[in-house]
Protein backbone atom coordinates (compact mmCIF):
# COMPACT_ATOMS: atom_id res chain seq x y z
CA UNK A 1 0.00 0.00 0.00
CA UNK A 2 1.24 3.66 -1.19
CA UNK A 3 2.14 5.52 2.35
CA UNK A 4 1.49 9.53 2.33
CA UNK A 5 4.26 10.36 1.43
CA UNK A 6 4.43 8.32 -1.68
CA UNK A 7 1.74 10.33 -3.04
CA UNK A 8 3.12 13.42 -2.08
CA UNK A 9 6.52 12.94 -4.59
CA UNK A 10 3.23 12.12 -7.12
CA UNK A 11 1.49 15.43 -6.81
CA UNK A 12 5.03 17.10 -6.48
CA UNK A 13 6.25 15.76 -10.01
CA UNK A 14 2.34 16.57 -10.99
CA UNK A 15 3.30 20.32 -10.24
CA UNK A 16 6.42 20.35 -11.50
CA UNK A 17 5.88 18.97 -15.01
CA UNK A 18 2.98 21.57 -14.67
CA UNK A 19 5.59 24.46 -13.60
CA UNK A 20 8.12 23.71 -16.32
CA UNK A 21 5.91 23.18 -19.38
CA UNK A 22 3.00 25.98 -18.86
CA UNK A 23 5.71 28.44 -20.37
CA UNK A 24 6.44 26.69 -23.54
CA UNK A 25 2.67 26.38 -24.14
CA UNK A 26 1.80 29.77 -23.38
CA UNK A 27 4.83 30.45 -25.92
CA UNK A 28 3.18 28.25 -28.74
CA UNK A 29 -0.57 29.24 -27.71
CA UNK A 30 0.81 33.24 -28.67
CA UNK A 31 2.48 32.23 -31.77
CA UNK A 32 -0.81 30.34 -33.22
CA UNK A 33 -3.45 33.35 -31.65
CA UNK A 34 -4.80 31.15 -29.36
CA UNK A 35 -5.58 33.89 -27.17
CA UNK A 36 -8.43 36.00 -25.79
CA UNK A 37 -8.91 39.61 -25.82
CA UNK A 38 -9.99 41.82 -23.17
CA UNK A 39 -13.52 42.62 -23.56
CA UNK A 40 -16.37 44.71 -21.09
CA UNK A 41 -16.66 41.55 -19.47
CA UNK A 42 -13.50 40.43 -18.63
CA UNK A 43 -11.20 41.89 -16.02
CA UNK A 44 -7.69 41.70 -17.74
CA UNK A 45 -6.27 44.23 -19.98
CA UNK A 46 -3.71 42.63 -22.31
CA UNK A 47 -4.05 39.75 -24.79
CA UNK A 48 -3.36 36.44 -22.89
CA UNK A 49 -3.20 33.06 -23.77
CA UNK A 50 -6.33 30.98 -22.34
CA UNK A 51 -5.08 27.41 -23.28
CA UNK A 52 -3.25 26.71 -19.75
CA UNK A 53 -5.29 23.24 -19.56
CA UNK A 54 -2.68 21.66 -22.32
CA UNK A 55 0.33 22.35 -19.38
CA UNK A 56 -2.08 20.63 -16.66
CA UNK A 57 -2.76 17.80 -18.93
CA UNK A 58 1.04 17.61 -19.27
CA UNK A 59 1.67 17.08 -15.89
CA UNK A 60 -1.55 15.20 -14.90
CA UNK A 61 -0.24 12.40 -17.52
CA UNK A 62 3.39 12.48 -15.95
CA UNK A 63 2.32 11.71 -12.48
CA UNK A 64 -0.09 9.50 -13.39
CA UNK A 65 2.79 7.20 -15.73
CA UNK A 66 5.29 7.80 -12.79
CA UNK A 67 2.93 6.49 -9.88
CA UNK A 68 2.03 3.35 -12.63
CA UNK A 69 6.23 2.61 -12.39
CA UNK A 70 6.08 2.92 -9.13
CA UNK A 71 5.71 -0.44 -6.88
CA UNK A 72 4.35 1.01 -4.29
CA UNK A 73 0.93 1.75 -6.68
CA UNK A 74 0.80 -1.82 -8.25
CA UNK A 75 -2.12 -2.39 -6.17
CA UNK A 76 -4.12 0.78 -7.75
CA UNK A 77 -3.09 0.07 -10.96
CA UNK A 78 -2.55 -4.24 -11.38
CA UNK A 79 -5.46 -5.66 -12.53
CA UNK A 80 -7.74 -2.87 -12.54
CA UNK A 81 -9.28 -0.35 -15.37
CA UNK A 82 -10.26 2.44 -13.15
CA UNK A 83 -6.87 4.35 -14.21
CA UNK A 84 -7.46 3.63 -18.10
CA UNK A 85 -10.47 4.93 -17.67
CA UNK A 86 -9.80 8.14 -15.78
CA UNK A 87 -7.04 8.91 -18.47
CA UNK A 88 -9.28 8.00 -21.74
CA UNK A 89 -12.24 10.12 -19.98
CA UNK A 90 -9.96 12.96 -19.63
CA UNK A 91 -8.87 12.95 -22.77
CA UNK A 92 -12.31 13.31 -23.78
CA UNK A 93 -13.05 16.22 -21.39
CA UNK A 94 -9.58 17.71 -21.91
CA UNK A 95 -10.31 17.81 -25.72
CA UNK A 96 -13.87 19.19 -25.39
CA UNK A 97 -12.39 22.59 -23.07
CA UNK A 98 -9.42 22.94 -26.01
CA UNK A 99 -12.25 22.58 -28.97
CA UNK A 100 -14.28 25.08 -27.04
CA UNK A 101 -11.17 27.23 -26.86
CA UNK A 102 -9.97 27.35 -30.22
CA UNK A 103 -13.78 27.25 -31.99
CA UNK A 104 -15.91 27.61 -29.50
CA UNK A 105 -18.76 25.19 -28.93
CA UNK A 106 -22.76 25.06 -28.50
CA UNK A 107 -23.67 24.63 -24.73
CA UNK A 108 -25.59 21.10 -26.09
CA UNK A 109 -22.54 19.68 -27.81
CA UNK A 110 -20.43 20.45 -24.36
CA UNK A 111 -23.19 18.62 -22.52
CA UNK A 112 -22.78 15.75 -24.56
CA UNK A 113 -19.18 15.69 -24.61
CA UNK A 114 -19.18 15.56 -20.91
CA UNK A 115 -21.86 12.98 -21.00
CA UNK A 116 -19.51 10.83 -23.20
CA UNK A 117 -16.64 11.24 -20.93
CA UNK A 118 -18.71 10.35 -18.23
CA UNK A 119 -20.07 7.18 -19.83
CA UNK A 120 -16.06 6.29 -20.64
CA UNK A 121 -16.25 6.57 -16.82
CA UNK A 122 -18.94 3.82 -16.36
CA UNK A 123 -17.42 1.67 -18.86
CA UNK A 124 -13.95 1.34 -16.87
CA UNK A 125 -15.95 0.96 -13.54
CA UNK A 126 -14.88 4.30 -12.06
CA UNK A 127 -18.05 5.08 -10.37
CA UNK A 128 -19.97 5.45 -6.71
CA UNK A 129 -21.00 2.48 -5.39
CA UNK A 130 -23.13 3.98 -2.72
CA UNK A 131 -25.01 6.87 -2.01
CA UNK A 132 -26.11 7.75 1.57
CA UNK A 133 -28.30 9.81 2.68
CA UNK A 134 -27.42 11.22 6.32
CA UNK A 135 -29.78 9.74 9.24
CA UNK A 136 -31.80 7.80 6.16
CA UNK A 137 -30.41 4.81 4.87
CA UNK A 138 -27.13 4.02 2.50
CA UNK A 139 -28.38 3.18 -1.11
CA UNK A 140 -26.57 0.79 -3.14
CA UNK A 141 -27.38 2.11 -6.44
CA UNK A 142 -28.47 -0.18 -9.39
CA UNK A 143 -26.30 -0.67 -13.00
CA UNK A 144 -29.59 1.89 -13.70
CA UNK A 145 -28.78 4.79 -11.58
CA UNK A 146 -25.03 4.54 -11.91
CA UNK A 147 -24.12 6.06 -15.28
CA UNK A 148 -27.40 8.93 -14.43
CA UNK A 149 -25.79 9.70 -10.95
CA UNK A 150 -22.28 9.30 -12.77
CA UNK A 151 -22.77 11.72 -15.44
CA UNK A 152 -24.93 14.01 -13.60
CA UNK A 153 -21.94 14.15 -10.65
CA UNK A 154 -19.49 15.05 -13.41
CA UNK A 155 -21.61 18.24 -15.25
CA UNK A 156 -21.63 19.45 -11.74
CA UNK A 157 -18.01 19.76 -10.75
CA UNK A 158 -17.24 20.79 -14.54
CA UNK A 159 -19.67 23.67 -14.66
CA UNK A 160 -18.77 24.56 -10.94
CA UNK A 161 -15.28 25.04 -11.92
CA UNK A 162 -15.94 26.74 -15.11
CA UNK A 163 -18.22 29.48 -13.16
CA UNK A 164 -15.61 30.38 -10.63
CA UNK A 165 -13.09 30.47 -13.21
CA UNK A 166 -12.93 34.46 -13.60
CA UNK A 167 -10.18 35.88 -11.81
CA UNK A 168 -6.26 35.35 -12.12
CA UNK A 169 -5.66 32.26 -10.21
CA UNK A 170 -9.20 31.81 -8.59
CA UNK A 171 -10.15 28.45 -9.68
CA UNK A 172 -6.46 27.08 -9.73
CA UNK A 173 -6.10 28.01 -5.91
CA UNK A 174 -9.34 26.93 -4.83
CA UNK A 175 -9.56 23.21 -6.29
CA UNK A 176 -5.34 23.23 -5.15
CA UNK A 177 -7.25 23.57 -1.84
CA UNK A 178 -9.63 21.90 -2.17
CA UNK A 179 -8.33 18.49 -3.70
CA UNK A 180 -5.49 18.37 -0.76
CA UNK A 181 -8.25 18.73 1.53
CA UNK A 182 -10.16 15.89 -0.19
CA UNK A 183 -6.90 14.01 -0.15
CA UNK A 184 -6.38 13.96 3.53
CA UNK A 185 -10.24 12.58 3.78
CA UNK A 186 -9.53 9.67 1.84
CA UNK A 187 -6.28 9.02 3.75
CA UNK A 188 -8.20 9.32 7.02
CA UNK A 189 -10.69 6.68 5.40
CA UNK A 190 -8.15 4.42 4.75
CA UNK A 191 -6.46 5.11 8.00
CA UNK A 192 -10.06 3.49 9.62
CA UNK A 193 -9.94 0.66 7.23
CA UNK A 194 -12.98 2.11 5.25
CA UNK A 195 -12.48 3.03 2.11
CA UNK A 196 -12.85 0.20 -0.12
CA UNK A 197 -9.64 -1.17 -2.01
CA UNK A 198 -8.51 -0.43 -5.08
CA UNK A 199 -9.27 2.82 -4.96
CA UNK A 200 -7.47 5.70 -7.11
CA UNK A 201 -9.13 8.28 -5.55
CA UNK A 202 -6.53 10.00 -2.92
CA UNK A 203 -4.21 9.58 -6.30
CA UNK A 204 -6.52 11.19 -8.51
CA UNK A 205 -6.72 13.99 -5.51
CA UNK A 206 -3.07 14.77 -5.16
CA UNK A 207 -2.72 14.58 -8.85
CA UNK A 208 -5.23 17.49 -9.27
CA UNK A 209 -3.95 19.46 -6.26
CA UNK A 210 -0.43 19.02 -8.14
CA UNK A 211 -1.07 20.26 -11.25
CA UNK A 212 -2.67 23.23 -9.57
CA UNK A 213 0.00 24.49 -7.60
CA UNK A 214 2.25 24.08 -10.42
CA UNK A 215 -0.23 26.13 -12.70
CA UNK A 216 -0.40 29.07 -10.29
CA UNK A 217 2.64 30.78 -10.40
CA UNK A 218 1.85 31.42 -14.30
CA UNK A 219 -2.02 32.43 -13.40
CA UNK A 220 -1.62 34.41 -10.19
CA UNK A 221 -2.53 38.16 -10.67
CA UNK A 222 -1.23 39.65 -13.19
CA UNK A 223 -1.63 36.10 -15.16
CA UNK A 224 0.38 35.07 -17.56
CA UNK A 225 -1.60 32.57 -18.96
CA UNK A 226 -4.99 31.70 -18.04
CA UNK A 227 -6.25 27.67 -17.91
CA UNK A 228 -9.37 27.84 -20.30
CA UNK A 229 -12.76 25.77 -20.60
CA UNK A 230 -9.57 22.56 -21.02
CA UNK A 231 -8.48 23.57 -17.80
CA UNK A 232 -11.55 24.19 -16.02
CA UNK A 233 -13.39 20.70 -17.49
CA UNK A 234 -10.30 18.65 -17.15
CA UNK A 235 -9.99 20.02 -13.17
CA UNK A 236 -14.23 19.18 -12.95
CA UNK A 237 -13.34 15.77 -14.04
CA UNK A 238 -10.11 15.27 -11.47
CA UNK A 239 -12.56 16.38 -8.62
CA UNK A 240 -15.59 14.19 -9.99
CA UNK A 241 -13.65 11.07 -9.81
CA UNK A 242 -11.82 11.49 -6.70
CA UNK A 243 -14.90 12.58 -4.97
CA UNK A 244 -17.39 9.76 -6.54
CA UNK A 245 -14.65 7.00 -5.48
CA UNK A 246 -14.02 8.33 -2.32
CA UNK A 247 -17.29 9.14 -1.01
CA UNK A 248 -19.22 6.66 -3.09
CA UNK A 249 -17.05 3.38 -1.92
CA UNK A 250 -16.77 4.37 2.07
CA UNK A 251 -17.52 1.40 3.52
CA UNK A 252 -21.17 1.44 5.21
CA UNK A 253 -20.64 -1.25 7.51
CA UNK A 254 -17.68 -0.27 8.69
CA UNK A 255 -17.37 0.41 12.41
CA UNK A 256 -14.25 2.46 12.90
CA UNK A 257 -15.91 5.57 13.68
CA UNK A 258 -16.30 6.69 16.95
CA UNK A 259 -18.75 8.62 18.42
CA UNK A 260 -17.07 12.01 18.04
CA UNK A 261 -16.72 11.57 14.38
CA UNK A 262 -19.97 10.01 13.46
CA UNK A 263 -21.06 12.93 11.60
CA UNK A 264 -18.25 12.77 9.51
CA UNK A 265 -19.21 9.68 8.28
CA UNK A 266 -22.71 10.30 7.65
CA UNK A 267 -22.70 11.57 4.40
CA UNK A 268 -19.09 10.80 2.56
CA UNK A 269 -20.82 11.90 -0.59
CA UNK A 270 -21.15 15.67 1.23
CA UNK A 271 -18.25 16.28 1.92
CA UNK A 272 -17.14 17.47 -1.23
CA UNK A 273 -19.72 19.81 -1.30
CA UNK A 274 -18.73 21.36 1.75
CA UNK A 275 -15.13 21.51 0.32
CA UNK A 276 -16.12 23.01 -3.08
CA UNK A 277 -18.73 25.23 -1.31
CA UNK A 278 -17.53 28.24 -2.71
CA UNK A 279 -18.08 27.12 -6.50
CA UNK A 280 -21.01 25.22 -5.80
CA UNK A 281 -23.10 28.11 -4.25
CA UNK A 282 -21.44 30.41 -6.84
CA UNK A 283 -23.10 27.94 -9.60
CA UNK A 284 -26.47 27.62 -7.84
CA UNK A 285 -27.01 31.61 -7.13
CA UNK A 286 -25.48 31.96 -11.44
CA UNK A 287 -28.17 29.32 -12.20
CA UNK A 288 -31.48 31.28 -9.94
CA UNK A 289 -29.68 34.43 -11.46
CA UNK A 290 -29.81 33.66 -15.20
CA UNK A 291 -33.09 31.92 -14.75
CA UNK A 292 -35.35 34.95 -12.95
CA UNK A 293 -33.96 37.14 -15.69
CA UNK A 294 -34.80 34.23 -18.02
CA UNK A 295 -31.41 33.72 -19.70
CA UNK A 296 -29.45 30.28 -20.40
CA UNK A 297 -27.63 29.02 -17.86
CA UNK A 298 -24.87 29.24 -19.96
CA UNK A 299 -25.30 33.01 -20.37
CA UNK A 300 -22.31 35.26 -19.31
CA UNK A 301 -22.78 38.07 -16.64
CA UNK A 302 -20.45 39.77 -13.78
CA UNK A 303 -22.85 38.88 -10.91
CA UNK A 304 -20.63 35.89 -9.68
CA UNK A 305 -18.93 35.94 -6.26
CA UNK A 306 -15.57 36.83 -7.57
CA UNK A 307 -17.23 40.11 -9.34
CA UNK A 308 -19.10 41.50 -6.31
CA UNK A 309 -16.03 40.90 -4.06
CA UNK A 310 -14.48 43.33 -6.67
CA UNK A 311 -17.66 45.95 -6.69
CA UNK A 312 -17.42 45.85 -2.71
CA UNK A 313 -13.85 47.29 -3.40
CA UNK A 314 -11.58 44.59 -2.95
CA UNK A 315 -9.18 44.00 -6.05
CA UNK A 316 -8.54 41.08 -7.72
CA UNK A 317 -5.61 39.83 -5.70
CA UNK A 318 -7.70 40.53 -2.32
CA UNK A 319 -10.88 38.86 -3.50
CA UNK A 320 -9.15 35.81 -4.79
CA UNK A 321 -7.14 35.43 -1.18
CA UNK A 322 -10.96 35.81 0.32
CA UNK A 323 -12.37 33.06 -1.81
CA UNK A 324 -9.44 30.95 -1.03
CA UNK A 325 -9.76 31.71 2.43
CA UNK A 326 -13.49 30.79 2.34
CA UNK A 327 -12.48 27.44 0.73
CA UNK A 328 -9.84 26.71 3.53
CA UNK A 329 -12.09 27.91 6.50
CA UNK A 330 -15.34 25.22 5.00
CA UNK A 331 -12.22 22.29 4.35
CA UNK A 332 -11.62 22.72 8.46
CA UNK A 333 -15.17 22.59 9.33
CA UNK A 334 -15.66 19.18 7.46
CA UNK A 335 -12.12 17.97 8.43
CA UNK A 336 -10.49 19.49 11.21
CA UNK A 337 -12.90 17.49 14.07
CA UNK A 338 -11.81 14.07 12.76
CA UNK A 339 -8.00 15.07 13.54
CA UNK A 340 -9.29 15.69 17.07
CA UNK A 341 -12.02 14.47 19.80
CA UNK A 342 -11.43 17.91 22.17
CA UNK A 343 -15.45 19.29 21.49
CA UNK A 344 -14.24 22.91 21.26
CA UNK A 345 -12.65 21.81 18.18
CA UNK A 346 -14.87 24.14 15.65
CA UNK A 347 -14.34 27.04 17.85
CA UNK A 348 -10.94 27.88 16.03
CA UNK A 349 -12.90 27.57 12.62
CA UNK A 350 -15.84 29.57 14.13
CA UNK A 351 -13.94 32.29 14.52
CA UNK A 352 -12.06 32.45 11.63
CA UNK A 353 -15.37 32.62 9.92
CA UNK A 354 -16.38 35.59 11.87
CA UNK A 355 -13.17 37.26 11.00
CA UNK A 356 -13.02 36.69 7.34
CA UNK A 357 -16.51 38.23 7.22
CA UNK A 358 -15.89 41.31 9.47
CA UNK A 359 -12.52 41.57 6.69
CA UNK A 360 -14.50 41.32 3.57
CA UNK A 361 -17.60 44.06 4.44
CA UNK A 362 -15.03 46.13 6.71
CA UNK A 363 -11.94 46.16 5.39
CA UNK A 364 -10.74 49.87 4.84
CA UNK A 365 -10.99 49.99 0.87
CA UNK A 366 -14.73 48.44 1.09
CA UNK A 367 -15.64 51.80 3.42
CA UNK A 368 -13.27 54.17 1.28
CA UNK A 369 -15.65 52.94 -2.14
CA UNK A 370 -19.00 53.13 0.30
CA UNK A 371 -17.98 56.82 1.47
CA UNK A 372 -17.20 57.56 -2.05
CA UNK A 373 -20.59 56.25 -3.09
CA UNK A 374 -22.66 58.46 -0.82
CA UNK A 375 -20.58 61.56 -1.64
CA UNK A 376 -21.39 60.36 -5.17
CA UNK A 377 -25.36 60.57 -4.39
CA UNK A 378 -25.17 63.36 -2.14
CA UNK A 379 -23.55 65.19 -4.64
CA UNK A 380 -25.89 64.17 -7.76
CA UNK A 381 -29.02 65.20 -4.93
CA UNK A 382 -27.42 68.46 -4.31
CA UNK A 383 -27.01 69.26 -8.10
CA UNK A 384 -30.88 67.71 -9.24
CA UNK A 385 -31.85 70.41 -6.06
CA UNK A 386 -29.57 73.42 -7.45
CA UNK A 387 -31.36 72.88 -10.80
CA UNK A 388 -34.94 72.88 -9.29
CA UNK A 389 -34.35 76.42 -7.60
CA UNK A 390 -32.57 77.85 -10.32
CA UNK A 391 -35.09 77.42 -12.76
CA UNK A 392 -37.99 80.45 -13.54
CA UNK A 393 -40.95 80.13 -11.08
CA UNK A 394 -42.81 81.33 -14.07
CA UNK A 395 -43.85 84.94 -15.66
CA UNK A 396 -47.57 85.97 -15.57
CA UNK A 397 -48.96 86.15 -19.28
CA UNK A 398 -49.94 89.60 -20.30
CA UNK A 399 -53.65 89.88 -20.08
CA UNK A 400 -55.99 91.92 -22.64
CA UNK A 401 -56.98 95.09 -21.37
CA UNK A 402 -60.91 95.27 -20.90
CA UNK A 403 -62.50 98.16 -23.01
CA UNK A 404 -63.83 101.17 -20.40
CA UNK A 405 -67.33 102.21 -20.39
CA UNK A 406 -68.31 105.39 -22.35
CA UNK A 407 -70.77 107.45 -21.50
CA UNK A 408 -73.14 106.26 -24.21
CA UNK A 409 -72.95 102.53 -22.35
Amino acid sequence: MPETLDYLIIGAIAAVVTFATTPMVARFATRVGWIVLPDERRVHTRPTPHVGGIAMFIGFAAALLAAWQLDRFSLVFDNNSEPLGVLLAAIVIFGTGLFDDVRDMSPPAKVTATALAGMVLVWFGVTMFYFRVPFLDVFVLSDDWIPIITILWLLVMTQAINLIDGLDGLAAGIVAIAAFAFFLYSRRLDDLGSLIQPNIGPLIAIIACGVCVGFLPHNFNPAKIFMGDSGAFFLGLLMAVSTSVVGGRADPDSTAYTPGQTYFFLAPLFIPLFILGVPIIDTLFAIARRAAKRQGVATADKGHLHHRLMNLGHGQRRSVLILWLWTTILSGFVLYPIFTRARTALIPIGTAAIALSLFTVLHPEVRRRRQEARDASDASEAADASETNDQPQGSLEPTEELPRPTAGD
